[in-house]
C-alpha cells in the first residue's frame, strides 16, 4: 500500500469508507478514522488494509488495535427508510458525513473513497478511488465499518433467522434471494432495491 498521507502536509487526515452499500438488507455504515502521522508504516505491518481482503478474524483482531492508536473515530450510519427515500448513493453519502462530523477531533483534510465528493461538509476533501489502497486511513475506516456493521447484522440474524443473514450479511446471495421469494421482506430490506421490489410482497 502506497500511504497518501505520508506525501500531505495536514497532520490530522480522517480516512472515510462505507460498507454495506450494494446489501439488499440493513443499513448503510461508514467510518471515520484519524490515524497518528507517524503511524502508517506501523499500520500496514499490523496487516491494516482493505477489508475485503481481510477474513473476519483478522478484522476482528485489528479493531482494537485501530481505536487504541487512533486518534479519533466515529461511525455514521443511514437507515433503511433513508436508503428507500434518498436512494442509496446520496444514504451512502449522509452516513460519511455523520461519521466525519462526530469525530471528537475535526480533520484538517477528509479523503474519501471513491470518487463522490461529501456534500455540505465544512472541511476539505480529496476523492480517491480504491482509497483502501492508497491511504492507512481509509483501510482502517473500512475495516471499523465493516466490523461494526457485519456485527449488528448477526444480532438481526436472530430476529430474522430465515435469510441466513449470519452468512450472507445482508447481501443478494442465491439463499437470501430465495427466502425472499418464500417468506416476503421484512422491515430491514430495502424496498427500493430491485430483488426486494419484484420478489417482496
Amino acid at each position: 500500500m502506497t500511504s497518501y498521507e505520508s506525501d500531505s502536509p495536514e497532520n490530522l487526515i480522517a480516512g472515510v469508507d462505507e460498507v454495506g452499500r450494494g446489501a439488499l438488507f440493513g443499513i448503510v455504515v461508514a467510518a471515520a478514522v484519524i490515524l497518528p502521522k507517524t503511524l502508517p508504516i506501523e499500520c500496514q505491518n499490523w496487516g491494516v488494509k482493505d477489508s475485503k481482503k481481510l477474513s473476519a478474524p483478522q478484522r476482528e483482531r485489528l479493531v482494537p488495535q485501530i481505536q487504541q492508536v487512533a486518534i479519533a473515530y466515529n461511525i455514521g450510519i443511514a437507515s433503511v427508510a433513508e436508503i428507500d427515500e434518498l436512494n442509496i448513493l446520496q444514504a451512502t453519502l449522509i452516513a460519511m458525513r455523520r461519521a466525519i462530523t462526530g469525530l471528537s477531533v475535526l480533520p484538517e483534510l477528509c479523503l474519501v473513497d471513491g470518487n463522490q465528493r461529501i456534500p455540505d461538509l465544512d472541511f476539505p476533501q480529496q476523492t480517491l478511488i480504491k482509497g483502501e489502497d492508497k491511504s492507512v486511513a481509509i483501510a482502517a475506516a473500512s475495516i471499523l465499518a465493516k466490523v461494526w456493521r457485519d456485527r449488528l447484522i448477526t444480532e438481526l440474524a436472530t430476529i430474522y433467522p430465515l435469510y441466513q443473514l449470519n452468512r450472507n450479511k445482508g447481501y443478494g446471495t442465491a439463499a437470501h434471494l430465495r427466502a425472499i421469494d418464500l417468506y416476503g421482506i421484512t422491515p430491514e430490506h430495502r424496498q427500493s432495491f430491485s430483488p426486494c421490489k419484484s420478489r417482496g410482497t
